[in-house]
């Protein structure tokens, strides 16, 4: 007799109604953790605690502690990574997390096994998203590993989250305004760095000049009880002495390939999880352009009007909170900005308006989500400003870069077939400079022969 007789026999009804009682007995999985809905203990105030960051960047990790500094909290960045950074990383994944994820596992690891810090006393920052990337899942991980660990008491805050501002109370509204300066000026400091550093004639001299600017622009913004109309002022002064010091450093005069580096935002800002290729590119000759920070914030923002159109919110409560946030946004970049037209003129930043539409012939922002989209638009956006190669820079088996990889061929061979690499890491050592070269001397030719000049 088939299934279908028996349902229909006299049991039918009874066998229907056992397995929906089988069903209802099974234990409903946990609710997905999304950007909004973290594990993060709501009922912890952090005040009480010092805030780790991990370095993504060193310099944006620097300035966004002062920011939270500025509100009183006692925040610091994670020691160097290391090899025991890989260690600890390792002995708590099982290896499908990808590298990034390896690593800030084991920064914040290090500090509690090595350091030996008090639980009750530490706070660990972890921001979360939503998306294609397992980046969402990282908090998930990480409190299951610490509790795993008896390391129930330490705390864990989302910057991103609606519930990630356990402790941070009526002060939140400032921290973000501060986090968002804080953004646009170490994305500044490292544009100035990488800007100058190829052409430097005393070795090393880039790398004081732009620790000092660190130190300064951070002790402004770590500032407390500033308004932010005098905070803003002190900054602008800030930037104008940055500025005195990038422009007295001695350069030469050269004429090296310009190398546009687009990919995932933590592999491709975090020195060590990408060997730190920029200075490998640097020392074989060529300069790089570094998609920063603040395109992910603005990509965020981007998202958050689509999303309001999506769903017909236009003038509502919502709509009118974003705009009124990102014409914030906007002036504060524009006055950070202010004085550096000269210089940033050579190397005019793409806004991420441009970079989607770059994008939308290959991956639409409607249909594709996240880094491949920001990825495929900046090495179009790149191109249009005269660079002589794209390198995205990716975690082995990130989904992002695999994506990204498979549209670029046509991404190069529509635009004048210039050169695009991707650089994959994982923690294990290549010849790296091998690779480098090879990718150099394509873009020296291609170089000769392009059609586009830069500004």
């Amino acid at each position: 007799m088939d299934t279908e007789t028996a349902t229909k026999g006299g049991n039918g009804k009874a066998t229907r109604e056992a397995a929906k009682a089988a069903l209802a007995a099974l234990p409903k999985p946990p609710a997905a953790h999304s950007a909004d809905t973290s594990p993060v203990q709501t009922d912890i105030d952090v005040r009480n605690r010092t805030l780790w960051l991990t370095r993504m960047p060193y310099g944006g990790s620097r300035m966004l502690a002062a920011a939270f500094c500025s509100i009183g909290l006692d925040t610091r960045v994670t020691p160097d990574e290391d090899a025991r950074t890989l260690e600890l990383g390792g002995k708590y994944t099982s290896g499908d997390e990808c590298y990034p994820q390896r690593i800030v596992l084991g920064d914040y690891m290090k500090l509690l096994e090595d350091r030996r810090l008090d639980p009750k006393k530490t706070a660990l920052l972890l921001p979360t998203a939503n998306g294609p990337c397992r980046f969402g899942q990282y908090i998930s991980l990480l409190r299951r590993i610490l509790d795993d660990q008896g390391y129930q008491d330490v705390a864990i805050l989302s910057f991103t989250s609606a519930d990630g501002y356990a402790g941070i109370g009526d002060q939140a509204g400032a921290l973000i305004r501060t986090a968002w300066r804080a953004v646009v000026i170490q994305d500044m400091l490292l544009k100035l760095l990488l800007m100058t550093r190829p052409y430097e004639v005393n070795a090393g001299e880039t790398d004081r000049v732009y620790s000092e600017c660190l130190d300064l622009m951070g002790e402004i913004v770590a500032r407390q009880n500033v308004g932010n109309k005098k905070r803003l002022a002190a900054l602008q002064a800030g930037l104008r002495t940055v500025k005195e010091k990038f422009l007295a450093i001695p350069v030469e005069n050269e004429d090296r390939p310009l190398i546009g580096v687009v990919g995932e935002i933590f592999c491709r800002l975090n020195t060590f999880s990408n060997n730190d290729l920029i200075r490998h590119i640097e020392a074989q000759g060529g300069e790089c352009w570094l998609t920063g920070v603040g395109e992910w914030v603005w990509y965020t923002n981007a998202e958050a009007f689509r999303r309001h159109r999506e769903d017909k919110q236009r003038l509502r409560k919502a709509w009118l909170k974003t705009f009124i946030t990102s014409r914030i946004m906007h002036r504060d970049e524009r006055a950070l900005l202010k004085g550096f037209e000269d210089i940033f003129a050579r190397r005019p930043e793409p806004h991420v308006s441009e970079v989607l539409e770059c994008a939308r012939p290959y991956l639409p922002q409607s249909g594709a989500l996240g880094e491949m989209v920001l990825s495929t638009g900046g090495a179009i956006a790149y191109y249009r400003r005269g660079a002589d190669g794209i390198v995205d820079i990716s975690p082995f088996t990130c989904m992002n870069g695999i994506v990204t990889e498979a549209i670029y061929p046509r991404v190069s061979k529509d635009h004048d077939h210039i050169p695009i690499r991707v650089f994959y890491f994982d923690g294990t050592h290549s010849d790296l400079d091998r690779d480098v070269g090879i990718f150099l001397e394509l873009t020296k030719t291609y170089k000769r022969r392009k059609k586009i000049a830069r500004a």
